[in-house]
This record gives structure tokens, C-alpha cells and sequence, in this order.
């Protein structure tokens, strides 16, 4: 057995510009600009993992340094003491830098104080720092100075996969390029190619499977193909790619939703089941369902969205959507992703993830079988509603309930069912009522609010419907307000009075 075994990504990682797939825009503006003399002082690499910007920092820091010619080149021989160093990440002059472990402003000072020295062996000091987008605020704020003017000597390349999280000051100073995901038949030619290297059988089914999974990056394609590798000792099929996935298969979930789609409750259940049994993730599958919608949905012929070989699907697959398209409205798709994008929350909340997907299925079959809106209006206008008809609530007076005040604490209450809280708080700790009889109200008011009786008044008209008058006094007649008459009664209870005796000087503040 060979201990030093190098992994796929490893061993096929992209040397030179021409080796370095699915980045053609990249790849032209860079060659250009190094065969042109336009060398930029600070680049930044942006994409989702394995799209290959850390392999492209490297082969610009080979083509800057190179040996081979006079001067930079978009060519590097790859053979020279620099080209083998730097692919090697030995070189002295190129330094390779982890953001995620270096995030301090300490280790930027130290590396900026370095790059004033000249370089050793190359004609440029390169920097490349990976996953810049961990430095922190200070270590940001100490590179700015140096990034916008740097030696003549130092290039600096960084890289990220989250380029919202880098300030726009650091952005501002570097030539920014985006990295794209790399196509589903740019990975296919790529891993045929590298099978043929490896002397291994990858079949088709399992290199569209492997591609797919992938979801553009390389670096996860040569991971993932290196493990079929490993698991079938290099005759690599669609069944073991399934297997090692671990997952439901895109085929199984058109599969699924087929059966989901044709009403069949029990059937879906039992596919479910079968799914679950052979070890399928329900949250992913889940995702999986949502993905099959959101392009059954673009693949409808109701709606015309165009070329979708950029599905991840297979074209056996591709037409087999089509087919369900043709007996699915677009409005069953619809309520189907509404109804499964509320259940991603239900799902990650769900202590049993399993009955949680069961009664998804169940809601997916009733909502699919539902009618939509302009079924139901043809229905109703032809007088074949398939609505039961609905029991009209009975009619009521919209007329207002007209209170009857015959006392004090009737007033009290209506003010406070009413939610007068302002005029119910005044009337009950101010106001001492005397009399109230047919429409009047005799009281004596201790803080002698002048809009109190209009205030009253004007309520009172409007709630019981007649007119009240109100007269106020000018002496108190020491009768009690609410609030002392709430007061007195407390506190001749005699378990507040047992609780009042228990300690010296206690007294009722306040009732709530």
C-alpha cells in the first residue's frame, strides 16, 4: 500500500491558466494583463469553495516570478526552482497566510513590516491571504495604508468566500474577480479526463451524479469521486455514487413527487417510508421536493421560462417532469411550494422529524387536490359550485348597547369597561358623588378640573343616549370617593386586617 497517496484534488489541482476550468473571464483578463505589464498591486478572489482561488493566487505568483523568461509571464514553465517552490507552498518570497488563524492586528503589523524588505529569490513578494474576510476590524483598519501604496516589490491576493463581510475600504483598493460555479459538463469532461488518467470505470450515470452533487465546485467533485473510487475499487456505477451519497437520489424525488402528485395518499406514505428506510435525510429531501417544484414550475408549458438544461437534472429526468407538467396546473405548484416552504421551520422545530413529514404529504395531497380560484368561479357562475354552501351567520343590530347609569359604581364601571381610563381614574379618586337620578349627577369635585363635567357629560350623552346634567357643589358633603369606598371595604376584611395587624404602621397604599 502507498502511504504517500495524494488525493484527487491534490494531484489534478490546476497548475497554469489553461488547466484552471470554468474561469474563462478570469483566465482573459489576467493573461492580458500580465502579457500587457498591467499588473495590478492587490487582487481579490471571491466564490464558493473549490472554484479555485487559492490554485489561481498560486499560478499568478508562479507567472509573476517564473524563471523561464525575463520578466512575468502568463505562461510559467512550472519547472523552474520558483514554479516547483510556489506549487509547493516552499517559496520564501510567496507567503501563503490563514486569515482564520492570523485575525489579530499583532500578525498584520508583522506581516506588513516584512514586506518592506525586497524579495529573496523572486522578483515579487507575494501575500496571499485566505479567507480575508476573518480578519478583524483592527488588522483591516492596519492593511489599509500599506494595500493602497505597497512596495513595487509585493503583490497581495486575497480571498474569500463571503466578500459582503469585507469592508468596502479594503474592496475599493484591489481588482476584484468573481468566480463562478463551474458548469455540470465542464465537471463531467473533468473527471472523464482524470478517470482515463486513474485508469478507472466511471460510468456516465454516476459522472452526471458526481458533477451534480458537486454543485460547482471542484474541489467537492474530486472529493466525491475519490471516495466512489475507494468504495468500488475503481469501477465506479450509479448505484455505488447512490449509496455513497447517502441521500435521495434526483431520480427518486421525481419519482416521489410523481406519486405525490397523483392523489395517491397511501402509495405516498409508503414511498415515504421506503425513502426514510434507506437512510434519506427528511430535511433534505425536503429541500430536494422544494428544488423539483421551484423547476417543474420553470419547466411548465403555461408559462414558457425557456431552456432548462441547467436543471440538475438528467434528460431522462428533464422529460419525465414534463410529462406530470402536462396534468399539474400552475397553481397546484404554487400552493405545493408555499405549503413545503412553511414546513422548513416545522421540520428543524420538530422533535420527530419523521411524523412531521408524514403530515406534510397528508397536507401536499389535500392541498393538491384542491380546485383553484377560477375552477371554483366557473363552477359558481354555472350554478355547480362543488362548495357546500355556507350557513349565514344570523343578522344583528348594528345599533350600539345603550348602558343604564342608576349609581355611583355603575359609572365607575362603565368608565372602565369603556376604557376611559384617564376620566375614570379622576372621577374615581377625586370626585365625591352625592346623587345621581334621572339624567343628573350631583357631586363635589376636590381638584376642580373645569373640563371634567364636559368631558362627563359629553360621554355620558353619547353612551346612554339622553341628555345628563351635571351639577357640581361647592362644599364637600364628606361623602366617599371609589376609591376610598374600595379602600374601607378591603380593608374590613378580615383576613386583610389579620395581615395589617401582623405589622406596626402597615398601610394600604394602592388597590389594583
Amino acid at each position: 500500500m502507498d502511504s504517500n497517496y495524494t488525493v484527487l484534488a491534490r494531484k489534478y489541482r490546476s497548475q497554469d491558466f489553461k488547466s484552471l476550468i470554468g474561469q474563462d473571464v478570469l483566465v482573459k483578463t489576467l493573461t492580458t494583463a500580465i502579457n500587457t505589464g498591467r499588473i495590478a498591486h492587490a487582487y481579490i478572489f471571491t466564490g464558493i469553495r473549490g472554484t479555485g482561488k487559492t490554485s489561481t493566487a498560486r499560478i499568478l505568483a508562479k507567472a509573476l516570478n517564473c524563471l523561464s523568461t525575463d520578466g512575468p509571464t502568463a505562461s510559467p514553465c512550472g519547472e523552474c526552482e520558483n514554479c516547483r517552490a510556489i506549487a509547493a507552498g516552499q517559496h520564501i518570497d510567496v507567503l501563503e497566510i490563514d486569515a482564520a488563524s492570523h485575525t489579530g492586528v499583532d500578525n498584520m503589523r508583522d506581516i506588513l513590516d516584512a514586506s518592506q524588505y525586497r524579495p529573496t529569490n523572486g522578483r515579487y513578494k507575494v501575500y496571499i491571504i485566505d479567507e480575508v474576510h476573518m480578519l478583524s476590524t483592527s488588522a483591516f483598519n492596519a492593511l489599509l495604508k500599506t494595500l493602497e501604496e505597497p512596495p513595487a516589490h509585493v503583490i497581495f491576493i486575497l480571498a474569500t468566500t463571503e466578500i459582503r463581510k469585507v469592508p468596502v475600504t479594503i474592496l475599493s483598493r484591489c481588482q476584484r474577480f468573481d468566480l463562478v460555479r463551474v458548469p455540470v459538463e465542464t465537471l463531467k469532461q473533468h473527471f472523464a479526463w482524470i478517470a482515463e488518467q486513474e485508469k478507472i470505470e466511471l460510468s456516465d450515470a454516476a459522472n452526471e451524479l458526481l458533477a451534480r452533487a458537486a454543485d460547482g465546485s471542484v474541489r467537492d467533485g474530486l472529493s466525491l469521486l475519490d471516495q466512489a473510487i475507494a468504495q468500488t475499487g475503481g469501477h465506479v456505477d450509479e448505484q455505488a455514487v447512490l449509496d455513497m451519497l447517502k441521500r435521495a437520489d434526483r431520480g427518486v424525488v421525481v419519482n416521489f413527487m410523481e406519486t405525490l402528485l397523483s392523489g395517491n395518499t397511501a402509495a405516498a406514505l409508503a414511498k415515504a417510508d421506503e425513502i426514510y428506510t434507506n437512510g434519506a435525510d427528511l430535511a433534505m429531501l425536503l429541500n430536494d421536493m422544494m428544488e423539483w417544484t421551484h423547476w417543474a414550475t420553470r419547466m411548465h408549458p403555461a408559462i414558457h421560462a425557456g431552456e432548462v438544461n441547467n436543471s440538475p437534472y438528467t434528460a431522462d429526468q428533464r422529460e419525465q417532469i414534463k410529462k406530470i407538467d402536462s396534468n399539474v396546473t400552475l397553481n397546484t405548484l404554487s400552493r405545493i411550494w408555499q405549503v413545503m416552504v412553511a414546513a422548513v421551520p416545522e421540520m428543524q422545530a420538530s422533535g420527530n422529524q419523521k411524523q412531521c413529514f408524514d403530515m406534510l404529504i397528508v397536507r401536499l395531497m389535500h392541498i393538491a387536490d384542491m380546485p383553484s380560484v377560477t375552477e371554483i368561479l366557473k363552477n359558481q357562475s354555472a350554478n355547480k359550485s362543488i362548495l357546500k354552501p355556507v350557513p349565514q351567520p344570523l343578522q344583528h343590530s348594528t345599533e350600539p348597547v345603550k348602558i343604564k347609569i342608576e349609581n355611583a359604581n355603575d359609572l365607575a364601571n362603565a368608565l372602565q369597561e369603556s376604557k376611559e381610563i384617564l376620566l375614570y381614574s379622576y372621577y374615581t379618586s377625586n370626585i365625591e358623588v352625592v346623587e345621581i337620578k334621572e339624567h343628573e349627577i350631583k357631586y363635589f369635585d376636590r381638584r376642580g378640573d373645569a373640563d371634567f363635567a364636559h368631558k362627563l357629560a359629553s360621554w355620558l350623552n353619547d353612551k346612554t343616549g339622553a341628555t345628563w346634567t351635571l351639577k357640581r357643589l361647592e362644599e364637600s358633603q364628606h361623602t366617599h370617593t371609589i376609591t376610598e369606598q374600595k379602600k374601607e371595604e378591603i380593608e374590613a376584611d378580615p383576613m386583610v386586617a389579620s395581615a395589617m395587624d401582623l405589622f406596626a404602621d402597615a398601610e394600604i397604599v394602592g388597590i389594583k
